[in-house]
């Protein structure tokens, strides 16, 4: 799937940023936002794309909260808090303008948001496999 691969592709730039030249550099800092914000749109519309492919009607439509909301009830994604939470980071990211704020978003892009994001790549792979082995 096109959208799952252009997911991987920002997703595989994201995690070789560096931590220590985003703390230390504005304009890398901005990058690895704007990197983040990038991969969580296209990680949103993977999952409606693979909630579709599935027959699931609540991915037909719906914002990117919508389509989480769906993904948590029908077993697409498991941590309610954290995703809701990046969300709400990756909708907050463009309007930070103190460093204290794009440090905590950083921090949680580093320490909570990668894995998290990995947990997802796995799943969507396994997803697009069932799909593949179980034609309609």
């Amino acid at each position: 799937m096109q959208k799952f691969d252009n997911f991987l592709n920002s997703f595989r730039v994201l995690k070789n940023s560096k931590r220590e030249l985003a703390l230390s550099d504005e304009i890398y800092r901005t990058g690895v936002i704007g990197q983040f914000s990038l991969t969580f749109e296209l990680l949103w519309k993977t999952l409606q794309e693979v909630m579709r492919a599935h027959a699931i009607v609540e991915a037909e439509n719906g914002s990117p909260r919508e389509i989480l909301k769906a993904g948590f009830k029908y077993n697409f994604l498991d941590d309610e808090s954290t995703w809701l939470n990046m969300l709400r980071d990756r909708n907050s990211a463009a309007h930070v303008y103190d460093e204290e704020a794009f440090n905590a978003v950083l921090a949680r892009i580093y320490d909570v948001y990668l894995a998290e994001l990995e947990k997802f790549s796995n799943a969507m792979r396994e997803k697009i496999l069932e799909l593949e082995e179980n034609p309609s």
